[in-house]
């Protein structure tokens, strides 16, 4: 009697915030023989039943068709959101990158491809009521991160058409937190202006108010979480757009509430001219294009996940948000390259 095939799932952008909560919920997966993966840097630590492979996905040298050769799925999150400043190097590694991913997919017969698209792809949409997945994704074309997503979308519609056979999906979660991803983004989108002690206003009751601007409601998704969602779409036969989100929408008083700090109203305008001076100086990373996108962000309804995937989020919004404010007040990291609490620099 033959064996059965050996199920080797491919994760690029190994190593980082999703890329790390992918990994280790799929390798724990007894139906998983193998999880290779995909990273610039390997880490010093890897999880059982782990391949490795230090490679730069938009480098034209780098065979990506001989690293995805007989895996049952491609699950692909490499992602570069710095530098703002300078958006023809993020369209390498985002854009140029994606594209030799899929088609190095498509060309090592590959039969499933699971995508990280985003919220932000979304076109601006409403506040006030929740979007299905039907909503049109043409992002925010002044934010290089959502004009980027959106591309991909575009993209990921003439595959799916030449690739009939091969099941797409696409996961669209919101904003992602979890504890040891905090030293990272407080790195991505704070920069020398939020240096690790300003970590330590993350506890409550330190901060005397935050701002509250009017249309900055928004969503978030504890990490985890959108791991267990990339999972079942692995293990799945599902295929299409997937929203991803956890409840209640946040705004600026959900996040006074968990702070235990006033809000002082603040004109969306004036918001965004102290953010863009910041950035303008390079004293933060976040854009004033990424703001502009945010306050037009929809919220997003999650009944096709749930339906379809049979997804349900463990976390709460508050959870999620709790977790990342922990990982600020602890520096907190993990063992990976980027999500290191004291990054080498290159």
């Amino acid at each position: 009697m033959s064996s059965a095939p050996e199920r080797r799932v491919v994760v690029t952008g190994a190593t980082g915030n999703v890329g790390t909560s992918v990994v280790r919920i799929l390798s724990e997966d007894p139906q998983i023989d193998v999880v290779h993966c995909i990273a610039r840097r390997t880490p010093r630590d890897a999880p059982p039943k782990t391949t490795w492979t230090a490679a730069d996905i938009a480098d034209e040298e780098c065979d990506l068709a001989a690293d995805f050769a007989g895996a049952s799925a491609v699950v692909h999150l490499a992602w570069a959101f710095q530098p703002t400043h300078h958006p023809p190097q993020t369209w390498r590694t985002n854009v140029l990158g994606s594209l030799r991913v899929f088609e190095a997919t498509a060309r090592a017969g590959v039969p499933a491809l699971v995508h990280a698209s985003s919220v932000g792809a979304y076109s601006p949409g409403p506040k006030d009521h929740k979007v299905d997945e039907s909503w049109p994704t043409h992002g925010w074309p002044d934010a290089a991160y959502c004009r980027e997503k959106a591309y991909l979308e575009r993209v990921l519609d003439g595959y799916e058409r030449e690739h009939p056979d091969m099941r797409v999906v696409r996961m669209r979660p919101a904003f992602l937190f979890k504890e040891e991803a905090a030293s990272e983004q407080r790195r991505i989108f704070g920069g020398p202006a939020t240096p690790a002690p300003v970590g330590k206003l993350a506890r409550p009751g330190l901060l005397p108010f935050l701002p509250d601007v009017p249309g900055l409601r928004f969503q978030v998704l504890h990490t985890e979480d959108a791991a267990r969602a990339y999972r079942l779409a692995v293990l799945g036969d599902a295929r299409g757009a997937f929203n991803l989100a956890a409840e209640p929408p946040v705004d600026m008083p959900f996040l006074a509430r968990l702070l235990k700090a006033r809000t002082v109203r603040m004109p969306a305008a004036a918001a965004r001219a102290a953010l863009g001076t910041g950035w303008r100086l390079r004293l933060v990373r976040a854009s004033p294009h990424l703001f502009d996108a945010v306050l037009g962000l929809p919220l997003m309804d999650c009944g096709k996940a749930r339906e379809e995937l049979g997804w349900r989020p463990e976390s709460t919004a508050a959870e999620a948000v709790g977790a990342l404010l922990s990982g600020l007040r602890k520096a907190s990291g993990a063992h990976t390259p980027p999500l290191s609490s004291t990054p080498k620099t290159a």
